[in-house]
């Protein structure tokens, strides 16, 4: 069992791919899915990162605060803009760009960590950039949502924050105390977790992908563009503000990384709860949780090559 869920973990970007043509091509493979469930395979995802957090995973933020809070502003700041950007520059209609936008504003993904981790960057600062980041986004994500969007389309801030606390936080926290709780039912469940996760997050694309096959085929071509140019900008900004900042190598993977790899799951809940009269826009974030995990793999690889004497827990 340990080494089928192992299998399933580690090659997940293969699965993602695999999974997006079949939901493509052949939509009725999920489309008896209903989109609700979406929020559900989210919980599972947040749940699973709860059960694996330690409060050592935080003590990052209190020992280096300032790598810490320049990842998450550039977190912030970086990935939203280009979002508005890039939905611009490319004249994209109000729903595509209004999940575009909503891609940028979530807070990194847990993904970002094994990336990290293959990358020979800086783990700690990677964990603790996307614990942070995923507690800042109930105010900061529903915020820049309404800042960036808002002008084209109705978002309820209040909604959204009390969306993401259901969806995200709480799955988290409950995670979080039952490991207190059952610490050796936790120890022996762990190692199934990454295949669960990684089973929620190909069904989550599945299902969004097989909604909207119809449209895709007829002319997605540009907002796989767009979902493409997103992510890699992020990667390369995020790296190149590291650089500028004189950061270590190890730091700058890992603001690399986190910053351009998304939870792009939670952008597809937000779209499908709160958005329904933009159906199209929950594609981006389906897109997004495909390509940045071929994207994340390949960069992490690039960067472990190129840097052999790098240690995963530079404080330098």
């Amino acid at each position: 069992m340990k080494s089928i869920c192992h299998f399933i973990s580690e090659f997940l970007a293969v699965w993602v791919l695999l999974t997006a043509a079949v939901a493509l091509f052949l939509p009725q493979t999920f489309s008896f899915i209903p989109t609700s469930v979406i929020n559900y395979l989210l919980g599972v995802v947040m749940f699973g990162m709860g059960l694996t957090l330690n409060l050592s995973d935080f003590r990052v933020v209190f020992s280096r605060p300032k790598d810490v809070i320049i990842g998450c502003f550039a977190q912030f700041t970086v990935m939203p803009l280009l979002a508005w950007g890039l939905s611009r520059v490319f004249a994209l209609d109000e729903a595509l760009a209004l999940g575009v936008v909503l891609v940028g504003c979530c807070p990194g993904g847990t993904a970002s960590n094994v990336m990290t981790y293959l990358a020979k960057g800086d783990l700690a600062l990677s964990v603790g950039m996307t614990g942070v980041s995923t507690l800042l986004a109930p105010l900061l994500t529903p915020l820049l949502t309404f800042l960036l969007a808002g002008e084209r389309v109705d978002v309820n801030v209040a909604s959204m924050f009390l969306s993401i606390l259901w969806v995200v936080i709480l799955p988290i926290v409950l995670g979080f105390v039952i490991k207190r709780l059952f610490p050796k039912f936790t120890m022996s469940a762990v190692e199934y977790l990454p295949a669960f996760s990684s089973l929620a997050i190909i069904a989550i694309v599945g299902i969004v992908i097989s909604a909207s096959s119809e449209k895709l085929l007829a002319g997605g071509l540009l907002i796989v563009l767009v979902v493409v140019l997103h992510n890699l900008l992020g990667l390369g900004v995020g790296y190149g503000i590291g650089s500028l900042l004189r950061m270590s190598s190890p730091k700058r993977k890992a603001i690399s990384i986190e910053v351009g790899m998304q939870n792009s799951g939670l952008a597809s809940s937000l779209a499908n709860m709160h958005f329904a009269a933009y159906p199209m826009a929950i594609i981006p974030g389906a897109l997004f949780s495909v390509w940045h995990n071929v994207s994340g793999a390949v960069v992490a690889r690039l960067f472990a090559r190129h840097s052999p004497n790098d240690r995963t827990n530079s404080k330098s």
